[in-house]
């Protein structure tokens, strides 16, 4: 049951850093209505977490990042990219072995943020469209009408749709993220694959009897550090969900790779789970082949 070291990771959550990173929460201020909430800004969600990265000046950022994942034989990570991520946009382009493409999406825009997945699909291979339902302004639980263009142009084109789901570690209503909305959307998409970020607590056990039921319902481990992950989630991956459970960090968000890695050896998993969520997992679903 312990860790291999032998098998090349894959990260499905990571970013470049920068010199100052407030500016990825800047579309969450018009919801923050605590005034300790409008003042955390490494992040809004840091009083949940002990040691933010401090990434400090440097000459490099993509190189640092490089560093920090080969120190943990990390093979591949995926970036969120967007029309202002240009240290994201630059790693893409420099080094596509190592870095692969998500966009956050607004269902607000509406077919305006259609074409807006398509252009970053064409322009850098998009991998997966993601969500943060309650980050929304107005916020847009994941039934909502808003979404199916999106969830469409998913299915179209061939790449999950990355929900957070559970309670928003940010101090924002938690209702557009219950699990249970995404039982309607995997009815009605039965080829979306659907895979579920930031952990979808309390809802877990509803989480992995959802992943029983559909065939394309996953979950990825971001934002958790692994002390951390959910029991139902582990115990689903060592009986019934070995195909369903994959890695994603955090770093530098709210996790350093450091944190994340001491932490990994401990984690009760089979020894046949591993490779599927360190890697196989990943690979198969978001087609990174």
């Amino acid at each position: 049951m312990a860790m291999p070291t032998d098998i090349k990771v894959i990260d499905l959550m990571l970013s470049i850093p920068g010199e100052d990173n407030s500016q990825w929460y800047e579309f969450m201020k018009p919801l923050l209505m605590d005034e300790e909430s409008r003042m955390m800004f490494k992040m809004p969600a840091q009083y949940m977490f002990k040691d933010i990265p401090d990434t400090g000046k440097k000459e490099d950022y993509i190189a640092y990042t490089l560093e920090q994942m080969d120190k943990h034989n990390i093979q591949m990570a995926m970036l969120g990219v967007d029309d202002g991520s240009e240290g994201a946009k630059e790693a893409l382009r420099k080094h596509p072995d190592r870095f692969c493409a998500s966009l956050e999406v607004n269902p607000n825009n509406g077919m305006e943020e259609v074409r807006k997945i398509v252009r970053f699909y064409e322009e850098y291979n998009l991998k997966a469209v993601t969500g943060f339902a309650s980050g929304l302004c107005p916020q847009v639980p994941y039934n909502d009408k808003k979404w199916y263009p999106i969830y469409a142009k998913c299915v179209e084109l061939d790449i999950p749709f990355c929900p957070c789901v559970g309670v928003p570690g940010p101090r924002l209503p938690m209702a557009p993220q219950k699990v249970e909305l995404l039982d309607e959307v995997c009815w009605f998409f039965p080829e979306l694959r659907v895979v579920m970020r930031h952990g979808a607590e309390p809802w877990e056990k509803l989480a992995w009897k959802l992943m029983l039921k559909y065939p394309n319902l996953y979950y990825m481990t971001s934002a958790f550090a692994p002390k951390h992950y959910p029991e139902e989630i582990i115990n689903f991956a060592n009986t019934r969900g070995a195909d369903k459970i994959m890695y994603a960090g955090y770093f530098p968000m709210g996790l350093s790779l450091d944190r994340i890695f001491k932490d990994m050896p401990n984690v009760p998993f089979k020894d046949e789970v591993w490779p599927k969520f360190l890697n196989e997992n990943a690979r198969k679903v978001f087609k990174l082949d």
